[in-house]
């Protein structure tokens, strides 16, 4: 072990190859009979991590592991000690499929885009050069399968055309294209040719050299002078490992297949006391319907996270494009379908930015003012046709915010002239996008001054005119203690301005208070689900907008561990059908927020940044304004002297 190593940290690629190793031998595990879905480390529970702290008592290093049989499309789930070079358990997990892996995804586009069968019906539609088109091949939900294909692990591909070499695929949808494909044989079972639509003339490049001329000429923006951010002394940050300090802040990064990167440890040292806020914060599901029944679309339905694993889809980040300033870099280590590992460099990008004013006040000729700095820790992926940059921000004042944004292509189809589009926007030429919903599920084990905390309900009440109140000025703030599995089951709610904090009541601070960190929620919207679709009976996590649970580290699933082909959620509505006491209690809260987008012409033919984001802040963690010690900026880095221009 290293000199930084932390139980918390991620897999190296050598436990990889020794947990690969290990299956080989004791089990047979081997490609290309089998694939490996997915490897990850079993994380040492709250009190094994806190032996370590205190006494660097190692606890066993183990990996969890899902791997399936081709031939009898069987699935196993596996934990092995790597401490004791040793499986622990090998089991058969019956009528459950694997996530879907990233060299399936690739095989399977390889695998149609060469079949004869495709080939000669594409040139039946014109399409002859195979070179141009692409196989994006998706999963399905069990009610969409049809019978005949029951029992099977299967996908269905969207077609899509560029127009030359090295231009968009996603401007080309060939409507009404789709084949059916057995993903463990790599065999075509169906070709879908329901059908056509002449193509129109679209505008759908945005690589510059791409865009045509009569698009570019018609640009009148200036360009930009430089924007040069520097810090002559470096980071005020430091790494250790995969340990974060920052301004009175502390965390531990972490990374895998599933959730991609995670948070662990966050505490804040006040006044030379180190008090715990988050064990672990990260992405534990991320569902995208798309909201229209046509042949295109209907099975269209997305788990991001569950079926596919955004750690797979996380991508390199470049100094200048993705991230500015003085960065630090994690790298990530994951492994393919044959176990092997390999590494994402860049994975994780750390850096400080600042963010205009933090606190001010004027009092006649004397002004106080303060510049905020904050620290981000970021990383991003790109799901086929999707990127999703996601932002973990940890500022002087003691909030924490994490911010998504979502940007790429839009899926399009064409129509054909004087048809109705209902169901999505005109974005080109004859070309609509489907209407679809982007949930997220953020997964927060909250340890608030301590593990044992209780959830309440923050909701602002109007108090009626009256004689104490004879001119309906008066609110009044209600907090309710959610008991029960039931009651925090939550929904926001625009007239009280509906919050939650997390609230340790085993402990006052200095002014008598219970110490607090409050959830304000931000891009949350209802599920829009009749309550008997069989497409929400996979994730009704989305039903509400908050729940609570007791902390379980086998619960870490929303929509259950094994979303592909799923039929029901096994996740969230299963364990909270117990309903549990959720009071003075380790939590744990599931936030689901996200995008309800209605597309627009302008976010084609790619889409800007569109962005949601939450809150946790302190409410009555502090005894007052925990930035009032941050220190004043000097003058030079407030006023910059330039020979042109004026003031």
């Amino acid at each position: 072990m290293t000199d930084t190593f932390h139980p918390l940290d991620p897999l190296s690629a050598a436990e990889f190859t020794a947990v690969t190793r290990l299956l080989g031998e004791e089990h047979g595990v081997t490609p290309p009979q089998w694939r490996y879905a997915s490897i990850e480390m079993f994380e040492p529970s709250k009190a094994d991590v806190a032996a370590f702290d205190a006494n660097g008592t190692h606890p066993d290093r183990q990996a969890v592991v899902v791997c399936f049989e081709r031939t009898s499309n069987s699935t196993h789930k596996a934990l092995v000690s790597l401490r004791d070079s040793k499986v622990l358990a090998f089991n058969h997990i019956p009528d459950q499929q694997a996530n879907f892996t990233v060299d399936e995804w690739e095989e399977a586009d390889e695998a149609l885009r060469t079949n004869p069968e495709v080939i000669a019906a594409l040139a039946e539609r014109g399409i002859t050069d195979m070179s141009l088109v692409f196989m994006d091949t998706w999963t399905y939900g069990d009610v969409l399968i049809p019978d005949k294909y029951k029992g099977r692990r299967i996908g269905w591909s969207d077609t899509w055309v560029r127009s030359a070499p090295g231009r968009n695929p996603y401007a080309g949808p060939v409507n009404g294209f789709h084949c059916v494909i057995d993903l463990n044989t790599m065999e075509l079972l169906e070709i879908e040719d329901t059908f056509t639509v002449d193509r129109p003339e679209v505008m759908g490049e945005y690589v510059p050299r791409h865009v045509p001329d009569r698009i570019r000429n018609q640009s009148t923006r200036e360009p930009l002078k430089p924007l040069d951010i520097t810090q002559s002394e470096g980071p005020s940050f430091t790494l250790t490992g995969n340990k974060l300090e920052w301004q009175n802040w502390s965390l531990r990064v972490g990374f895998n297949y599933r959730e991609g990167m995670t948070i662990h440890g966050v505490s804040y040292r006040d006044n030379g006391r180190e008090r715990p806020i988050a064990h672990r914060l990260s992405f534990a599901e991320m569902m995208v319907p798309y909201r229209d029944h046509c042949d295109d679309h209907y099975r269209r339905t997305a788990f991001d996270i569950g079926e596919w694993g955004i750690g797979f889809m996380t991508t390199s980040l470049e100094l200048g494009c993705d991230c500015l300033g003085e960065i630090r870099y994690l790298d990530a280590t994951l492994h393919d379908s044959k176990g092997e590992p390999y590494e994402i460099k860049n994975a994780i990008c750390i850096h400080e930015e600042d963010n205009a004013v933090l606190w001010k006040h004027v009092d006649h000729d004397d002004a106080e003012v303060r510049r905020m700095r904050r620290l981000t820790v970021s990383f991003h992926v790109t799901v086929a046709n999707y990127e999703y940059l996601t932002y973990w921000r940890f500022y002087q004042d003691g909030n924490i915010e994490c911010e998504v944004r979502a940007t790429g292509i839009m899926v399009v189809s064409h129509f054909p002239d004087g048809q109705e589009h209902p169901h999505g926007s005109l974005v080109d030429d004859r070309t609509y996008a489907p209407f679809h919903q982007h949930f997220l599920v953020a997964r927060m084990d909250l340890d608030v001054d301590g593990t044992e905390n209780t959830v309440y309900a923050s909701e602002t009440q109007i108090e009626p005119v009256g004689p104490d109140n004879p001119y309906g000025l008066s609110l009044r703030q209600v907090n309710t203690p959610l008991q029960t599995e039931a009651e925090g089951k939550q929904d926001m709610n625009y007239a009280t301005q509906r919050a939650w904090k997390v609230v340790n009541e085993n402990t006052t601070t200095g002014l008598g208070l219970h110490p607090s960190y409050k959830l304000v929620p931000g891009g949350a919207f209802p599920a829009m689900f009749p309550p008997d679709s069989p497409i929400l009976a996979r994730c009704r996590a989305i039903e509400h907008t908050l729940w609570v649970t007791p902390n379980n580290r086998d619960e870490r699933w929303p929509a259950g561990e094994f979303v592909n082909q799923s039929s029901v959620d096994h996740g969230l509505p299963e364990w909270t059908a117990a309903n549990r006491s959720i009071v003075n209690t380790d939590v744990v809260l599931w936030y689901v927020f996200g995008i309800h987008h209605i597309t627009r012409p302008e976010d084609w033919p790619i889409m800007p940044v569109d962005v949601v984001n939450f809150w946790l802040k302190p409410v009555g963690f502090f005894d007052r304004n925990p930035s009032l010690d941050v220190q004043a900026s000097p003058p030079a880095a407030c006023h910059a002297h330039h020979e042109h221009g004026s003031h």
